[in-house]
């Protein structure tokens, strides 16, 4: 009996240590949202850039998990926010948050009342959800499944710039773009393009051809910033998104999602074609996209 009292003894005072002192966070919120784990991934990094207390956030290692710093007074607390796909419109999060200054403080207290440091978490947490909420109105993303990328030989402007920019990068293109080709009276073969050529998913930033297709002629302008070259028809899996174009990434991460749900293997290098010129159409659920994710060609 006394063995047996004195492994629980040990058991408890283990406990106790590792809460006190090696638990990696004071305390846990937990949520579900009805979208997929890219969506919130982008959601909560354009959130936290926007608000005025935020330091930083970063990726650890994948789109699932972010950690975020954020300053309250004089303490830095830190959530490090943990995604799990559900289903391919449903997603489970975990928040783990720490008060780097005031941890052993606030681990005291927790287990007995209901101190600022959670309701300021909690209040946190949910102006991300009440964000991510408003996000996810704002655009759709239909899975289509299995698709062929079509072939096109198009006029291209190669351009460096991040998943948040492509759009703007897209307008600032355009005039010069277009102008140049109908200067030349070069015809067109199809809707403007986007080919991304690299993708870093850690920091968000593309490589990409913004460009229309063309019919091939001797009318073609050489000696400017624009280049000529053919996309082949490619299987690929493909969705449809509806929303500002600025945010059609969200429609990589469905596929991306897809894909692993369905243990399809994938290149990340998708290829965006735009239906709808925004000056045109001013809801913006009416703007349509087709979105690509090319599937890897089998070695066998």
């Amino acid at each position: 009996m006394k063995k047996i009292i004195s492994v629980i003894l040990a058991l408890v005072v283990g406990v106790i240590l590792w809460y006190l002192f090696l638990k990696p966070s004071d305390y846990i919120i937990r949520f579900k949202a009805n979208t997929f784990p890219g969506a919130i991934n982008q959601s909560l990094k354009h959130w936290s850039r926007n608000l005025n207390n935020s330091l930083k956030i970063h990726q650890d290692g994948d789109l699932l998990h972010l950690s975020q710093e954020l300053k309250f007074g004089d303490s830095t607390n830190i959530y490090r926010w943990e995604i799990e796909s559900i289903t391919d419109s449903t997603s489970k999060v975990k928040v783990k948050v720490k008060d780097v200054d005031h941890s052993f403080k606030n681990k005291i207290l927790i287990p007995f009342s209901d101190t600022d440091f959670e309701k300021r978490s909690r209040a946190t947490v949910m102006d991300f959800m009440e964000h991510l909420k408003e996000h996810k109105e704002k655009f759709k993303v239909r899975i289509v499944g299995q698709a062929e990328i079509p072939t096109k030989y198009i006029a291209y402007i190669p351009i460096k710039t991040t998943q948040l920019q492509k759009a703007d990068e897209m307008m600032r293109n355009f005039s010069y773009l277009m102008g140049t080709l109908m200067d030349n009276d070069v015809e067109f073969d199809g809707f403007p393009v986007i080919e991304i050529t690299e993708w870093n998913q850690a920091n968000d930033s593309i490589y990409m051809n913004f460009g229309r297709p063309i019919v091939r002629s001797e009318k073609l302008p050489i000696g400017t910033d624009i280049q000529y070259k053919r996309i082949f028809s490619k299987k690929a899996l493909k969705a449809e998104y509806n929303g500002n174009y600025i945010t059609s990434d969200r429609a990589w991460y469905a596929l991306i999602d897809y894909a692993e749900k369905n243990n399809i293997d994938i290149e990340s290098t998708p290829i965006e074609i735009f239906h709808d010129n925004p000056k045109n159409e001013g809801n913006q659920l009416k703007w349509k996209a087709e979105i690509f994710m090319p599937i890897k060609e089998s070695n066998e």
